[in-house]
């Protein structure tokens, strides 16, 4: 069986500019990267804003696994099975980051006959938007360290200093550091952090803001510390977001690529879900959806974090109303819902796939609380047993759920066929009436503790003190009425990713409560969740390699 990495490279891909041809644009309206990604320029984006919008498709998934569950290779192969019907679509996903690359997780490329591709270069530095976040960030922290040393002229509290650096990469010596050691020139001593890329505002910052005025608006409004009175100090006050955007200039603009079948996909901005807020960008998706007929997109994790975020705050800031909602399961995944470990999972078992299935069924319940159609797919593996697939069919059409098989990952788009058929017969057959979970007007716990009990399933919500005082400093100073971005493990619906299936009577644990003003949400702490991860005693780089011919290899 060939990997991954092999079936990408054997692949011929075709000039972007091809590509970008068949959408209607021209090569002067493509920003070159080599011969096979581009960015679209503003121009393109420009001359197409009075287009009518086309269908958005969100795929999101249960929780995953260690047996996979494959969305990202869904929303691929459902957009190549769109084109072997003869339909304008376009992908629109996020860039992979290079912490899961060289830790446990992989690529985000997708998988088998269902990639986009260039594969590698999309896993690594692709087009240096990570970078340019990345240099943004901490350019604001060495202008916050400067100004502290040269006089402290805005009177910032060392001790309240929130912003922190980024690196992407998984390295968990970096979460808690000391800065400033040495003599007096060196800076003034105090405690610091980092977090992963991924979880910087700015890169929630890049992936909401509609064009370059929003984005120095956002930057501008980032708090990075409070002065001695509890007021805070933004990066407007510091004097950097001109700097800061000039460095995100290009990374602004979505990247084209295209999938082993040539469907063009836009891969832009890669929040993780877990600890941020999980979608791709709103340029990239709103540009997606004025160029096709279909916009396909996804959000990360299981649906519990990256759906509830893509309707509660990206869908909420956007204006953006999805036609239909695919979720994403496998028989193997909701057997290791039942309690079934991972060498076993390959056989038939009933009874697990019964236990284990209510972790699909809570999924189901929380997305129809969104008015939004739910079309439910299995990932199919050969070891699934035609008994075994029944069950699911019923038990998703029992609650009113479509349900399609995916054989996109052996099969690419004819694979995705039958899925694809679901999903079209679905938008022109069911209405969706999207609507968000909370109103803005709740207060911050309130609208964590609506999340925690309808969509984790929590039966109650502790605050930690320091918690308690962070919400109520966030209220005092204006922010009351943003969106919650919940930070929680993947792995459960609750906040211990120990307990799996649908865990009832549990307690949501919230330590730590920060405002990020810039995105235009609060973000919430709970359990153990660290925002910037470690790696594995056995981590992916250990077998990532390059050949004497200078082809990479291990990469997946």
């Amino acid at each position: 069986m060939k990997t991954d990495i092999q079936i990408a490279q054997e692949a011929i891909m075709e000039p972007i500019t091809e590509v970008a041809a068949r959408l209607g644009i021209t090569p002067d309206e493509l920003e070159l990267y080599g011969k096979y990604k581009a960015k679209i320029s503003d121009e393109y984006m420009e001359k197409i804003k009075d287009n009518p919008d086309g269908k958005l498709i969100l795929v999101t998934a249960i929780n995953p696994t260690p047996a996979g569950e494959g969305k990202t290779t869904t929303s691929v192969g459902l957009g190549q099975a769109f084109g072997k019907l003869g339909k304008k679509a376009v992908i629109a996903l996020r860039e992979p980051s290079l912490g899961p690359c060289f830790g446990i997780k992989g690529g985000a490329a997708g998988g088998g006959y269902a990639q986009v591709v260039p594969m590698e270069d999309l896993n690594l530095h692709f087009t240096g938007d990570f970078h340019a976040i990345t240099s943004a960030n901490n350019l604001l922290a060495a202008l916050l360290d400067n100004h502290i040393q040269q006089g402290n002229e805005l009177q910032i509290d060392t001790r309240q200093v929130v912003w922190k650096r980024c690196m992407d990469m998984n390295d968990r010596v970096l979460r808690n550091i000391v800065v400033g050691l040495g003599n007096k020139l060196d800076g003034v001593v105090r405690e610091d952090h980092f977090v992963i890329t991924v979880a910087s505002e700015i890169m929630a910052i890049l992936c909401l803001a509609d064009d370059m005025k929003d984005l120095k608006d956002r930057l501008s409004r980032i708090v990075v510390a409070y002065n001695y009175a509890g007021e805070p100090v933004t990066a407007g006050d510091l004097k950097a977001v001109g700097a800061m955007a000039a460095l995100l200039k290009d990374a602004l603009k979505p990247n084209l690529i295209q999938t082993l079948e040539h469907t063009p996909a836009l891969i832009h901005g890669g929040p993780f879900a877990n600890i941020a807020h999980g979608c791709n960008s709103v340029r990239a998706t709103k540009t997606a959806l004025k160029m096709a007929d279909y916009c396909i997109t996804e959000a990360g994790f299981g649906a519990d974090l990256g759906a509830e975020k893509f309707y509660d705050i990206k869908c909420r800031m956007a204006g953006l109303k999805p036609a239909v909602t695919v979720l994403v399961a496998t028989i193997r995944a909701l057997k290791y819902n039942g309690g079934i470990p991972k060498a076993e999972l390959s056989t038939p078992n009933m009874d697990a796939l019964k236990k284990g299935i209510v972790n699909l069924e809570k999924h189901i319940e929380n997305l129809q609380k969104y008015g939004v159609p739910v079309v439910v797919t299995l990932n199919s593996f050969v070891t699934d047993s035609e008994e075994e697939i029944a069950f699911v069919r019923q038990f998703c059409e029992d609650r009113n759920c479509e349900f399609a098989l995916s054989e996109v990952w052996a099969k690419g788009g004819e694979g995705g066929i039958a899925l694809a058929e679901k999903v079209l017969e679905t938008i022109e057959k069911k209405e969706s009436n999207f609507h968000v979970l909370y109103e803005d007007e709740l207060s911050i716990k309130d609208k964590i503790t609506k999340v925690a009990k309808e969509i984790y399933g929590a039966e109650s919500v502790n605050f930690a003190p320091a918690a308690i005082k962070q919400i109520a400093q966030i209220e005092k100073i204006g922010y009351g009425n943003f969106p919650v971005c919940m930070a929680k493990t993947q792995y459960s619906l609750s906040d211990d990713p120990a307990l799996l299936g649908r865990p009832e009577g549990f307690e949501l644990n919230v330590r730590e409560v920060y405002v990020s003003a810039g995105a235009g949400f609060v973000v919430v702490l709970t359990g153990a969740v660290m925002t910037m991860p470690g790696l594995s005693k056995q981590p992916a780089a250990y077998g990532i390699d390059v050949d004497n011919d200078g082809k990479i290899v291990g990469l997946f």
